[in-house]
């Protein structure tokens, strides 16, 4: 997911990457998306792991990571390989399909936390409800055609009211929790708090239906959230360093850690699509400001793919035994 939202945002401020790399990367992305989504199929399907699995309140949300990762996917190969749109749509049903079983399972696990259920401790996973929520409908949008507007309406505000209530839950359970660190239990997937609002923005640009001023207010909300959220992220680091040093306080790898890159790379599609949207005017001031912000934005999106990509490798590598090699 994280790099395929780089393919249909950022990679577009590096021509080089783009015009001459974009279809390989593109079709490597594929064969990932098929390697990983056949092993989480055959996993999905053995009952010792699926029933756990779902009965978990707060992993459980994890799904919507594969829905997400599905309409990324999708909307990469509408980009790259216009000429498959019929196997593109098939993914794309498929995609649906998979979010009307977790949109339930949502449902479900939603009531489980507001009854009794916080001493699983939520963290931002729990507003993936709102991300895969909110794929499907920049995923139906893209690759069919535009749905009636109620019907987007009500999954957008949904996947809003997904997000407000995780944002709860996840403020009380800090709240109720004794003897929190911010080093130590602040999660990785928190940074979703302006993902999830990033995509939100994408899937309202996407669809055209609110105004102008909405929209630059919500983007200007969003990016609040992403300076909040990201300094947070730094005091969290130097914490860490100050603790564990900087190989295990932040050179560690967690898979957790790609949501940042997810967060990044959509906080930069939002901003591009809304700021190039031809049905949209935008103050001058805010126009000016996005212009700053894509050019450094842009280089923040690829230097943390580059450095997760590679915190990946190193731990692939540690992993090997002796006599692996």
């Amino acid at each position: 997911m994280a790099n395929g939202i780089f393919l249909i945002g950022a990679v577009k401020a590096f021509p080089l990457l783009d015009i001459l790399l974009g279809r390989y990367l593109a079709f490597i992305l594929l064969i990932i998306w098929m390697v990983i989504y056949v092993r989480l199929s055959i996993q999905f399907f053995r009952l010792d792991f699926l029933i756990p699995y779902l009965r978990h309140p707060v992993d459980s949300f994890t799904i919507g990571t594969w829905i997400a990762g599905g309409s990324v996917l999708c909307n990469v190969l509408l980009r790259y390989f216009p000429e498959i749109l019929m196997v593109t749509q098939a993914i794309a049903l498929l995609n649906t399909v998979l979010w009307l079983f977790f949109l339930v399972n949502c449902l479900h696990n939603f009531k489980r936390l507001i009854g009794k259920e916080l001493e699983h401790g939520v963290h931002g996973a729990i507003l993936l409800s709102t991300v895969g929520t909110q794929s499907i409908i920049i995923l139906l949008n893209n690759v069919f055609f535009q749905f009636p507007s109620y019907f987007i309406i009500g999954v957008i505000v949904l996947g809003l009211l997904f997000y407000i209530m995780g944002i709860i839950l996840m403020i009380k359970g800090y709240l109720i929790r004794q003897n929190w660190t911010l080093a130590d239990n602040w999660a990785n997937t928190n940074c979703i708090i302006h993902g999830a609002l990033s995509i939100t923005g994408l899937a309202i640009v996407t669809t055209g239906l609110f105004t102008s001023l909405a929209i630059s207010i919500f983007w200007m909300v969003v990016f609040l959230l992403v300076i909040l959220v990201e300094s947070t992220e730094v005091v969290r680091a130097i914490s860490r360093i100050r603790l564990y040093g900087w190989n295990e306080g932040v050179f560690h790898y967690h898979i957790t850690q790609w949501s940042r890159n997810f967060t990044f790379g959509m906080f930069y599609a939002f901003t591009i699509v809304f700021h190039n949207h031809m049905a949209y005017s935008i103050p001058n001031g805010l126009y000016s400001f996005q212009v700053g912000v894509l050019s450094i934005w842009a280089w923040v999106v690829l230097v943390a793919l580059l450095v997760q990509i590679t915190l990946y490798v190193k731990e692939s590598i540690e992993k090997v035994t002796p006599y692996e090699v």
